[in-house]
């Protein structure tokens, strides 16, 4: 970066970006952002070209899941619109990523002639995507340019959610002062008054419950609260469930997790130990129809305590400007502890679908199943991975799966756009190279998104990708079985030696699986192993979702 007094608005808004620990730039290139471009070329920010825009956001939001923000950046309209899918899905799941779009001069903006990509007005792309951001901004010049980055990276941060700069080809260069420290958000605090009192009430409540349960969900992963929920935990004894957008908030190995809760859809054991429990205590829920089982969930509304990112519920009270912070940390001090062994429970490490507590004999000429592979899985799933599953047959089976000491889930549970974990799996691989990254991932899903795996081995990254065909859209198999759900078969496993290398496998038989896995377990590049399944092999729950949307869609 430059040593002078001033600096160019480009060169402020990396030092902002690596200020808050991005690394690497997803993107693809275009006329209008190449100035932009080859200011990153000399920043401490490292490019890395994706095959396409949407693949780019894809990217950007799997490294904010684990590095805490991403970005990626493309040129004006035919670019960025392309990308806007992937954004959308990042401003559903509350994930914050920065979304940078190189456009035409400023001088254009006025006059507005015919130029190429453009739409008549100039401002349509900004004021497309600043309807599914929690902040964007026009950056007109050299003056303006640092405030306005600043309020949209802060607000980024301090909401969790998406953020869009447009960046004109001639403001590029322009100069402005040099930032300083990262204006970090401040942290949200409570009204004193509505903490004390739904601590109180909620206090009163757990304290005489004889059968409690907590359950811990996604706020407490996007807002970075798994140390308070953890420190809640012991000191309360209390044993939790999570959801699908919360799997892994803590170690599932841990001794008061009892497992998945999804409604009707959980297993016998967690769903009669939530429902008939005299006290739920709801932490960051997010109640979509993925999470709750089609809203099938049977939660009394004067036994639940539900509290989320900036207010309480308990029975009928709302209790606003609470935070959840302030409120797990003060609750947690107002609970009695008890005994673990006189809650029930029962740890998901001993009752979970597919579990590595379950000695795992491998049958070499049986044809694989969904369900034997997901036993093998939990065997081989190290410690610390990255594990990201697609949805559809893939994400309920991996969300059934007991994840290792240390291990991150990411999926996207609520928005669920098919092809989503290819780019994701390329941005977490990036953001955490210490770290196995395994992703599972459908035959209808990848064809959607296939291109990026060349991007992952041009740029050196080693995850581990199981291609689950069973020959088409099988989640929407489950839902109305029609030929629109079929695809054209491809010889997916030949796609690592068109891309360029790494190790790839054809797999049938559980036999042919130990021999792929044992290559994969030291592998030191690529390894793309193509699991073949029947069209209809799907786990019980995904089954009984499909059941529900048709019910849903009345396409039953």
């Amino acid at each position: 970066m430059s040593a002078q007094a001033d600096v160019s608005v480009a060169e402020y808004l990396l030092i902002r970006l690596k200020q808050m620990g991005i690394d690497h730039l997803f993107g693809v290139p275009g006329d209008f952002v190449l100035g932009f471009l080859n200011e990153v070329l000399d920043s401490q920010v490292r490019y890395i070209g994706t095959c396409n825009e949407l693949n780019a956001a894809y990217a950007a939001d799997g490294y904010a899941r684990v590095r805490g923000a991403g970005a990626f950046v493309t040129t004006y309209a035919v670019g960025e619109l392309s990308a806007i899918n992937g954004l959308a899905g990042a401003f559903a799941e509350r994930v914050p990523v920065v979304a940078i779009t190189g456009a035409p001069s400023m001088g254009y903006f006025k006059t507005r002639p015919l130029l190429h990509h453009t739409l008549g007005d100039y401002q349509i792309p900004l004021k497309m995507y600043s309807l599914i951001t929690a902040a964007s901004a026009l950056l007109e010049s050299g003056e303006s340019a640092p405030a306005a980055i600043d309020h949209v990276l802060t607000t980024c941060l301090r909401q969790q959610q998406p953020v869009y700069l447009c960046l004109p080809a001639d403001v590029v260069r322009m100069r402005c002062s040099v930032p300083g420290p990262f204006p970090l958000p401040p942290e949200p605090t409570s009204d004193a008054g509505t903490l004390r009192e739904s601590i109180e009430e909620a206090s009163e409540m757990l304290n005489s419950a004889a059968k409690p349960v907590v359950i811990g969900d996604v706020e407490l992963i996007r807002y970075g609260l798994q140390d308070e929920f953890a420190a809640f935990l012991a000191r309360t004894g209390l044993p939790y469930a999570t959801m699908m957008l919360g799997k892994t908030v803590l170690d599932e190995t841990h001794p008061q997790f009892i497992g998945l809760y999804q409604g009707d859809r959980s297993r016998d054991y967690v769903h009669q130990r939530i429902e008939n429990a005299d006290c739920v205590l709801q932490l960051g829920v997010a109640p979509t129809d993925f999470n709750t089982g089609s809203f099938s969930v049977k939660i009394h509304e004067d036994r639940t305590i539900s509290a989320n990112f900036r207010s309480v519920r308990i029975k009928r009270h709302i209790y606003p400007d609470v935070t959840l912070r302030e409120f797990i940390q003060g609750l947690s001090q107002q609970l009695r502890s008890r005994d673990p062994s006189t809650l029930d429970i029962k740890r998901a490490i001993e009752g979970c679908t597919h579990r590595r507590t379950i000695n795992f004999e491998p049958q070499p000429e049986s044809p694989l199943t969904i369900s034997r592979f997901f036993d093998r899985i939990g065997h081989f799933l190290p410690p610390r991975a990255i594990v990201i599953a697609e949805t559809g047959a893939a994400l309920f089976s991996a969300a059934e799966t007991l994840m290792p000491e240390g291990a991150k889930f990411i999926g996207q549970t609520f928005y669920g756009s098919i092809g989503y974990t290819v780019g994701a799996t390329l941005g977490a691989s990036l953001a955490a190279p210490d770290r196995r990254v395994v992703l599972f991932v459908g035959d209808g899903s990848f064809q959607v998104t296939c291109q990026d795996l060349s991007t992952m081995i041009r740029y050196g990254q080693k995850p581990v990708i199981f291609l689950l065909n069973n020959d088409g859209y099988t989640i929407e198999r489950v839902i109305v079985d029609r030929p629109y759900n079929d695809i054209q078969p491809w010889k997916y496993h030949r796609l690592v030696e068109v891309f360029g290398g790494g190790l790839a496998f054809d797999v049938h038989t559980e036999g042919q699986l130990e021999a792929a896995l044992a290559q994969a377990a030291g592998a030191e590049e690529l390894v793309f192993i193509e699991i073949h399944t029947g069209r209809f092999d799907c786990s019980e729950s995904l089954r009984r979702a499909g059941e529900a949307m048709a019910r849903t869609n009345k396409l039953g």
